[in-house]
């Protein structure tokens, strides 16, 4: 499994709900509007986790991470990954795809990760390891 992170930062004149609005219902459909399927190639999951400042429960402090959104796909293999990445910025499909996201977001360079290594700690009630079961529908 090969997992991508990526970090938004919505337009300053939008309010939160109408970013989550038009995220969930234009950009994260652009694929399907443009007539193509799906919307991101060879992607087993592709989830928008919409953020709040919390306090620190340590300082007591409300630190704003300057993100409104992180965005999580995962696939199969690096190799899908890439050739995602390939179809999304090809000539065809690069224009648009900037053009919707100047509706969204405050800028195009958003810090984009890949996640090298994931580590779980005990949780459940007795010290075993906890785990989510997903269920990927094709």
């Amino acid at each position: 499994m090969f997992k991508q992170i990526c970090f938004f930062r919505k337009r300053p004149d939008m309010t939160m709900d109408a970013f989550m609005d038009y995220y969930e219902n234009q950009h994260s459909q652009l694929s399907k509007r443009q007539g193509r399927a799906p919307s991101i190639p060879n992607a087993r999951r592709y989830v928008r986790r919409y953020l709040k400042p919390e306090k620190n429960p340590v300082t007591g402090e409300v630190i704003d991470t300057g993100y409104d959104c992180l965005m999580e796909i995962w696939w199969d293999s690096r190799e899908d990954f890439e050739r995602s990445q390939a179809l999304i910025s090809s000539p065809e499909r690069i224009d648009f795809v900037r053009e919707d996201e100047r509706n969204l977001f405050a800028s195009h360079d958003n810090p984009v990760v890949s996640v090298i290594e994931e580590y779980d700690s005990p949780m459940g009630p007795n010290g075993e390891q906890t785990h989510v079961d997903l269920r990927y529908e094709d």
